[in-house]
């Protein structure tokens, strides 16, 4: 069944692919990420679906959650308030993307500040507020550690307040569902703000990343996140005919499908329709004793129609040590293209000389890229597509 249902050029892609994989691994940092699901009734704790909920991996921008929760305390105790300005740092002016471009010297709204974690997702904002909690935000990881324990957390360690890639900042699905029940059950009082879509800051409107609250019925929270470590993640909560249900997915290999298993979990959970497999490594393992007998039977014919291929023109690189901007993570080459031309047209300024490229990971995904970019231009590239609600991850140069 295998050899009749895939021609001869593709299999000669695949079998090439496998044999790259095996002969040269892929180095720590590009493995892919772990990925784990988790589905839960909060009401009653009962699990009602899980895959990996205790592997290890980097919260990314889940890690805000808990900085917002230690915001809300503060706010509960009178040690903050809504209104009050707190200072910002050149620490968090120096915060790479996403951010809300706040400047040293200047102060922001604590208000503000929460918004711009929730929409933006802002990672010069959890400094500042990190600083004003903790005085510092090594102080204040260590107070998100405390709390993880306290309420149940178990396996995550903080070390700082955005999420940002730190190899020894850990959490699993089980501890981001706790502390998505954490936050409901704590501080109802503040969870609305969870459910905001966008908020004005300096005469701009910040929408929020999270687009699955604009078509998933019920859903009124809670984060998005991203690190090349961790994939794409997403802790979400929804609300039907009075019970609400806490679904977490960790290591998507894109939002689009991340956002998709979300809603299929909630779908399961409600009622809605049966829950089929998720994408993972462990589909992809299934494949290999069938290709490896099939590399063996064709390998005279495969080895020499490999030699005889006419070797694909490749796109124009970037200069060593450049920077480039990824715009989004696709199934197929054509997509990625569409992906860059239609990015294209919307910060035309921001690109203007960078190079497109679409490039296929090891993971089978294709990602398109502008290369060719200086740091200051990428950054200010992805901080323009965030403002208008389109994921962006600044991508440094290899050393």
């Amino acid at each position: 069944m295998f050899r009749r249902s895939i021609d001869l050029p593709s299999r000669i892609s695949l079998v090439a692919a496998i044999v790259c994989a095996l002969l040269f691994p892929l180095p720590a940092e590009a493995a892919p990420p772990p990925y784990a699901e988790l589905l839960i009734d909060p009401a009653t704790g009962v699990v009602l679906h899980a895959q990996n909920p205790d592997l290890p991996t980097q919260p990314a921008s889940l890690t805000k959650m808990m900085t917002l929760f230690l915001a809300f305390d503060s706010l509960d105790k009178g040690e903050l308030a809504l209104d009050q300005f707190i200072p910002v740092s050149r620490r968090a002016q120096n915060m790479s993307p996403s951010k809300l471009g706040l400047v040293a010297g200047t102060s922001i709204r604590v208000e503000d500040a929460i918004l711009g974690l929730v929409t933006r997702s802002a990672n010069d904002a959890a400094v500042v507020l990190a600083e004003a909690i903790g005085g510092t935000e090594e102080g204040f990881a260590e107070m998100m550690t405390t709390k993880a324990r306290i309420i149940g957390m178990r396996n995550t360690t903080f070390l700082n307040a955005s999420g940002l890639p730190n190899v020894r900042q850990k959490t699993t699905a089980r501890d981001i569902a706790t502390l998505s029940q954490a936050l409901i059950k704590t501080h109802s009082r503040h969870y609305p703000y969870f459910s905001r879509s966008s908020f004005s800051y300096n005469g701009a409107v910040v929408h929020s990343h999270n687009r699955l609250m604009n078509r998933y019925d019920g859903m009124d929270g809670i984060k998005t996140g991203f690190v090349n470590a961790s994939g794409f993640n997403l802790a979400a909560t929804a609300v039907r005919d009075g019970r609400r249900l806490i679904a977490v997915v960790l290591g998507g290999r894109s939002s689009r499908e991340r956002d998709n298993r979300v809603a299929a979990l909630l779908d399961h959970g409600f009622g809605v329709k049966p829950l089929g497999r998720s994408v993972s490594t462990v589909e992809v393992a299934a494949v290999v004793p069938t290709v490896r007998a099939t590399i063996k039977a064709d390998a005279p014919r495969l080895e020499k129609a490999i030699a005889q291929s006419p070797k694909p023109a490749s796109k124009a690189a970037a200069k060593p040590g450049s920077w480039a901007i990824q715009v989004g993570s696709y199934k197929s080459h054509k997509a990625g293209q569409a992906g860059l031309t239609t990015t294209a047209k919307v910060i035309p300024a921001h690109v203007k000389g960078a190079q497109s490229t679409v490039l296929k990971s090891r993971t089978g995904v294709f990602q398109a890229r502008f290369t060719g970019m200086t740091k200051a231009a990428a950054e200010q590239a992805c901080s323009r597509l965030e403002s208008k609600g389109q994921d962006c991850m600044v991508v440094a140069p290899r050393r």
